[in-house]
């Protein structure tokens, strides 16, 4: 069926509910997430913190544009649990014609590049004062086909939509389920092993690098909550002249001084070994008479293990709660022996293969909807 082509201002129109603010009322206020992700809570405020004395009231099932960032996808339907939230002219509110556009087939439509990309020709302004023009974005012409047509969009979107968010609560409770089995697994390979202190089973080892000018240096950092080791950035020997550098070896474990209180630990792999990093990365080189690099970091993952990191990162304000590299070789970690060890790497390997298979999967599922809408929605744009 033909789509017709006609401009946001037919079902679109904006909103005037301005209501006076309350210093001793208790407000909601709304954000808007980018890329099409919708709106959620920003959090709840008395009237007093507000410095407008009226904001506009958002009602459910109004689409709540910003004006700063429309260009990068940050808009939604507002949700029935933000119903009557207050939003600053930022964020102009638009009730729609639901005679003309279904409201739920204008949210899957926002989501899609080509709309975007309509907000993006909509916005003006210099690097710093981009926004929106309104009148601009309201002259706009989309594709609009029957209500009937938009009905069945609808309700092909949102069939998939729920069999992904299933699949993606399977994917989660299986995530949950394998992080039970591996603390069990460690638990059990560490009962009543002896323990030993850092500075015998993974001393902290300086390697300093003789900098070259002219050489080039890939410089890691570790990225918190063990989410694993990164490559900052590859320059010349020459812009690195003011600090001292140290080389990754695969297989150390490394801890980030300064954000080690954050879980920023992690072991090198192969692609890491010979990438340098600065003072504020803490490399243990493990003793591999002693213990495995895998055995160790399940350690530093447990609430035991995280804990005495903490414990030996002197500080109260988070910038300044840095690990001691001289207390680091002091923390005290279970050693049981290496056959243990290894059988529980051999546990940890499978269980790392099973997230490789999930985190495809889920790329997978992530890029089932982005590609159902490019289908149904350029087709619609195609025979308008």
């Amino acid at each position: 069926m033909m789509s017709q082509t006609i401009t946001i201002e037919r079902f679109l129109t904006k909103s005037e509910a301005w209501v006076p603010v309350d210093p001793d009322g208790q407000y909601k206020q709304i954000t808007a997430r980018l890329w099409g992700k919708g709106l959620t809570l920003r959090g709840e405020v008395p009237g007093a913190a507000i410095a407008a004395p009226r904001q506009f009231c958002a009602k459910a099932g109004q689409f709540l544009i910003s004006r700063i960032d429309a260009r990068h996808g940050a808009f939604g339907i507002v949700p029935a649990e933000l119903d009557g939230a207050l939003v600053s002219n930022d964020f102009p509110c638009f009730d729609i014609d639901a005679s003309t556009v279904l409201p739920h087939y204008f949210e899957w439509y926002s989501r899609t590049p080509q709309f975007v990309d309509l907000c993006r020709r909509a916005s003006e302004g210099s690097t710093n004062r981009v926004r929106m023009k309104e009148e601009k974005f309201l002259k706009m012409a989309v594709p609009l086909p029957s209500l009937e047509e938009q009905l069945r969009i609808v309700q092909r979107l949102d069939m998939v939509a729920a069999l992904v968010a299933e699949r993606r609560r399977a994917i989660e409770a299986a995530e949950r389920e394998t992080q039970a089995l591996l603390l069990k697994a460690f638990q059990r390979a560490a009962d009543g092993a002896p323990l030993r202190p850092m500075s015998e089973v993974a001393p902290l080892v300086r390697r300093q690098v003789a900098i070259e000018a002219n050489r080039e240096y890939t410089e890691i950092g570790v990225r918190s909550f063990y989410n694993g080791i990164f490559h900052r950035r590859t320059m010349s020997g020459s812009e690195f002249s003011w600090q001292d550098l140290f080389k990754i070896r695969e297989g150390d474990l490394v801890f980030s001084n300064l954000m080690a209180w954050e879980k920023a630990i992690a072991v090198a792999a192969p692609h890491d070994d010979g990438t340098v990093g600065n003072h504020r990365m803490l490399t243990c080189e493990v003793n591999p008479d002693l213990a495995t690099p895998s055995f160790l970091m399940a350690y530093f993952r447990t609430f035991e293990g995280f804990s005495s990191v903490v414990g030996h990162s002197p500080g109260t304000i988070a910038r300044n709660k840095t690990l001691s590299s001289k207390k680091l070789p002091t923390i005290q970690v279970p050693v049981p022996s290496l056959v243990t060890q290894r059988w529980f790497d051999h546990i940890e390997a499978k269980t790392r293969e099973a997230r490789a298979i999930r985190a495809n999967t889920a790329q997978d599922i992530d890029a089932l909807i982005p590609a159902m809408l490019h289908e149904l929605f350029n087709a619609k744009a195609a025979a308008a």
